[in-house]
């Protein structure tokens, strides 16, 4: 089982290690880390990082995760930057929430951090008739070489994350 500490531990031994990796790790942290099952028997670490050192992680995200794959032996790693959801306010007055804090602003914005760096160019919701909703989300074709094997992974770090269920294709 992955913990916050060994995945501390592997970005302070990337830090250490990598000179390419070297000054953009040295300001980031992690909030904490969790490892969830993926069908197939295979884990994904999902990593909750400050909201406000996103950037940063998202600026080296690419090379930063296939490090840290390396590292944990070819398990999936997804970056998630933690939000907060507020309730909505019970009085007329709204002002007191901002919708960057509401339930479906998070979730929009956990989706598109799940699969950073491919871009979502479509959403789809589809219902069923029986009530239940699936959500379809079409990602960028010119990623479809390094990403398709995520796409499983995605949707298991989604729906662990929220509750709701994904589909991940790529658009035309």
């Amino acid at each position: 089982i992955i913990h916050a500490e060994s995945v501390a531990q592997a970005l302070f031994d990337l830090e250490a290690t990598s000179a390419e990796l070297k000054g953009d790790l040295r300001d980031l942290y992690i909030r904490s880390a969790k490892e969830v099952d993926i069908s197939g028997g295979r884990k994904a670490v999902i990593i909750h990082v400050p909201f406000r050192l996103r950037k940063g992680f998202q600026k080296i995200q690419e090379r930063l995760v296939r490090e840290l794959e390396k590292k944990f032996s070819g398990k999936h790693v997804v970056i998630v930057a933690h939000r907060k959801i507020m309730k909505p306010p019970k009085s007329g007055y709204s002002l007191a929430r901002p919708r960057s804090r509401s339930l479906t602003a998070v979730h929009e914005a956990l989706l598109s951090d799940v699969c950073y760096p491919v871009e979502i160019v479509g959403k789809r919701t589809r219902f069923a008739s029986d009530g239940s909703k699936v959500l379809k989300a079409y990602l960028d074709p010119k990623e479809k070489g390094n990403t398709e094997a995520k796409l499983e992974t995605f949707s298991a770090v989604y729906k662990s994350l929220t509750g709701k269920d994904v589909f991940f294709e790529f658009g035309l």
